[in-house]
């Protein structure tokens, strides 16, 4: 008996398929009409915020071209990826990074391990039900005072599309609001910095640059050692 292709598996098939399509080696956009630029824009939050050497996790890290290789050059980074052929591109064409294939849902590791978490548009092809426990788990893994950087959607919509971008491949899309995901990252614990719209043709998404706070006990300790002479 043939075991039914899951969802999770269509979508690992078509990035396999619409890696080079999506965006070939050093490009300097993507098919969906964003500069690298914008994605230098995108990222000014973190590389204005973290120390040289801090870890980051860029969760559906994609190529790994331009996020991770911009992040690599100052930062530890870890790409996650569901495509077997992102991973692969992404390991030659970031080779300072470390990559690996998972699926981002499913996928663990220790609290506290990260400085920082970038997910850019790897969410919304993921079904909906599973964003918000998602968020949980990476507030988790965040240190105090890390920082998570998401581009998520803008407006509810779940769907497909045949033939995106002129390849013959299904591709699902699965996203909340912005005003679910703001209360969604507040529930989980993390303090809103920045919000904005980030436009699409003639739609677009959210983009949410968050903090996991530091504890009140944590920040008290840290003045009073602060304030202690020095021998």
């Amino acid at each position: 008996m043939t075991r039914r292709a899951s969802l999770t598996d269509k979508v690992r098939a078509s990035w396999n398929r619409l890696s080079t399509v999506y965006r070939p080696d050093r490009a300097r956009g993507d098919r969906t009409g964003h500069r690298n630029r914008e994605y230098r824009d995108w990222l000014r939050p973190l590389t204005k915020s973290l120390l040289p050497g801090a870890s980051v996790l860029d969760l559906g890290c994609g190529n790994g071209d331009p996020t991770d290789r911009i992040l690599s050059r100052r930062y530890r980074v870890t790409g996650v990826d569901l495509s077997d052929v992102q991973i692969q591109r992404a390991r030659r064409l970031v080779p300072n990074a470390y990559f690996f294939r998972a699926d981002m849902t499913a996928v663990r590791f220790p609290p506290s391990s990260f400085d920082a978490v970038v997910s850019l548009y790897s969410m919304i092809h993921v079904p909906v039900r599973k964003h918000r426990p998602f968020i949980r788990r990476v507030y988790r893994w965040l240190r105090p005072g890390g920082h998570l950087l998401a581009i998520v959607g803008a407006t509810p919509w779940t769907g497909k599309e045949q033939s995106w971008l002129g390849v013959e491949v299904e591709m699902y899309w699965s996203h909340a609001g912005a005003s679910t995901y703001r209360k969604w990252l507040k529930e989980a614990g993390f303090r809103i910095l920045t919000e904005r719209f980030v436009p699409e043709g003639a739609s677009g998404h959210e983009l949410f640059h968050v903090v996991k706070p530091i504890a009140r006990a944590a920040r008290s300790a840290t003045r009073r050692n602060a304030m202690k002479p020095r021998r």
